[in-house]
């Protein structure tokens, strides 16, 4: 799928639990772990995958990495799970602004939240430390690597918005978004049956399920 401007805005609308309920391929629907948040809440983020493998508490790969990745590129970085260090920050966030990313998501700690925040750019991160690096070992750009609990393989997408990050193979993406959009337009029409009046329990058919597990 060819990410043109408007199919990214497009995309860009979907609620992350609308892709996850439809990504069957991947284990746990490709959902990283809850540990990984946006530094802002209201930060959303598509993109393909540049992977990058750090060394815990060194961030020269991540350096690296935002050189190899392309304009509209996310940067996913394993770390694996380390948080105690601040390995990116607010320059490098501003760094991946410049050359046009999408976003970074570190399966690691982050610092200069505050002015990542109000840089605009989205950052997802286990966590925040303030801690420095050290820049002493060369990183393994565009291999897989695991990210939040999830295989993440260069050239999936990435999606991420407030409740967390998705990872959509590449091979599966256009199975996985249709349907998801269409899940996203059928909530629309749900949404208009709630203000009409009708119940949950009926647009879903759960009064049916729960009267079946009464008599049981």
């Amino acid at each position: 799928m060819e990410l043109t401007k408007e199919k990214r805005m497009e995309l860009l609308q979907l609620p992350t639990g609308n892709v996850a309920d439809n990504n069957n391929s991947m284990p746990r629907q490709g959902v990283m772990d809850s540990g990984i948040k946006p530094i802002d809440p209201k930060s959303r983020m598509l993109g393909r995958a540049v992977t990058v493998k750090c060394q815990p508490g060194d961030n020269l790969a991540l350096h690296q990495g935002i050189y190899a990745a392309q304009p509209g590129d996310v940067l996913v970085c394993d770390l694996r799970g380390y948080d105690q260090g601040g390995h990116f920050g607010d320059i490098m966030a501003l760094a991946c602004k410049v050359r046009g990313l999408a976003g970074v998501v570190l399966d690691g700690s982050c610092r200069d939240s505050e002015d990542i925040k109000e840089l605009g750019f989205p950052v997802f991160s286990r966590g925040f430390n303030p801690s420095g690096t050290v820049k002493a070992s060369l990183g393994q750009i565009n291999i897989p690597v695991t990210c939040g609990g999830v295989e993440v393989h260069p050239g999936d997408m990435i999606l991420g918005d407030c409740d967390g990050v998705v990872v959509i193979p590449q091979a599966h993406e256009d199975e996985v978004l249709e349907k998801a959009q269409a899940k996203f337009e059928k909530e629309k029409h749900i949404v208009e049956e709630l203000l009409a009046g009708k119940t949950t329990l009926e647009i879903y058919g759960f009064d049916k399920l729960i009267e079946k597990l009464e008599n049981i």
